[in-house]
């Protein structure tokens, strides 16, 4: 659901980047005041797993459309909001600079409309709600598939209203969003089922992992380095195998636009969009998540290896910079 740039003017591009990073900063204060450490290198991992899960499209049946996993549920099921959205925004920008994966003017769209959501909405609306008188494999799937479907929708539907109010496409509003929704809430139902494998492992084992555990019985089988050291195994081979088996129909956006033009390609023109291209094209060294002027299938396992590893050293090492977690220690020293 990656928005490109022709489908976002200046204002509204400009528009959510103060929206995007006004959510950002009150990030980034509240992730300072927790003291949690723990949280740094499950930052790290799980933010290169929904980098490279990203990479899988899988397809619909019988649409001949395709989607992938966002992960803001995920992230948030374990790493509460603030951490998730800020381990969301790392994966966006390196998708945006270094593989050309949504457009440069529409990455506060894209941060909004993926990260926002997903973290924010599926938090405070679904996950701490149910989890809240404790919690239980049954719980889990209903709040992943619940929390994906919901957060899925409204990005979907942000994406025709920002579309809308840019003003620069010939897309109709009303066939557009119904074209929008139903797509999406097929591939939201699909993330759900993905996000609920996810965190059902982890609640078996390391349930202390997951956010609002305070009620759960259940009992920690693996340590901390030995559950991160699986989940590590499975973004070598998402990243660097399973990404090659990637459906290749256009995912829900590219879909929705291609049904109602014919075309999957939206071009706009101006001197902002034009600058945004060139600057993005200067930084995508492996755009599309591949080798330039080559469709060799190692491009693809390398973009997934690489980009994985580049999203643990971005989070780890933002949290270092930033002193995250770090706060109510030392004011206790």
């Amino acid at each position: 659901m990656h928005m490109a740039d022709a489908l976002v003017s200046a204002a509204v591009g400009a528009t959510m980047y103060v929206a995007s990073t006004a959510a950002t900063i009150y990030s980034v204060k509240k992730v300072r005041l927790e003291n949690n450490p723990k949280k740094i290198p499950v930052m790290g991992v799980m933010g290169a797993f929904v980098f490279a899960t990203q990479m899988i499209n899988f397809t619909i049946p019988g649409t001949g459309a395709s989607g992938h996993l966002c992960g803001g549920m995920l992230l948030t099921a374990l790493l509460g909001p603030y951490a998730a959205f800020l381990t969301m925004i790392a994966i966006l920008l390196i998708q945006c600079l270094m593989f050309a994966d949504g457009g440069l003017l529409a990455l506060g769209c894209n941060v909004w409309n993926m990260a926002f959501y997903g973290c924010f909405i599926g938090y405070f609306l679904v996950w701490k709600p149910m989890m809240k008188q404790g919690m239980s494999k049954r719980k889990i799937a209903a709040g992943s598939i619940l929390g994906c479907v919901l957060t899925l929708q409204l990005g979907a539907f942000s994406v025709s209203i920002e579309t809308l109010l840019s003003g620069i496409t010939s897309l109709p509003f009303g066939v557009f969003v119904g074209t929008m929704q139903p797509i999406h809430l097929a591939i939201g139902f699909v993330e759900g089922l993905i996000t609920t494998a996810v965190l059902i492992f982890v609640y078996e084992s390391r349930p202390e992992l997951l956010a609002c555990n305070e009620k759960t019985e259940a009992k920690n089988r693996f340590s901390l380095k030995k559950t991160l050291a699986i989940l590590g195994v499975f973004v070598v081979l998402i990243g660097g195998a399973f990404s090659l088996g990637a459906s290749s129909y256009p995912d829900g956006l590219e879909w929705s636009i291609e049904r109602l033009t014919g075309s999957a390609d939206v071009e706009a023109e101006g001197s902002v969009h034009e600058t945004a291209a060139k600057v993005q094209e200067k930084t995508a060294v492996l755009p599309d998540y591949a080798f330039k002027d080559s469709e060799s299938a190692i491009g693809t396992s390398f973009s997934g290896i690489v980009g994985s590893g580049i999203v643990v050293i971005v989070c780890i090492g933002a949290c270092y910079l930033f002193n995250f977690f770090r706060k109510q220690s030392r004011k206790k020293a």
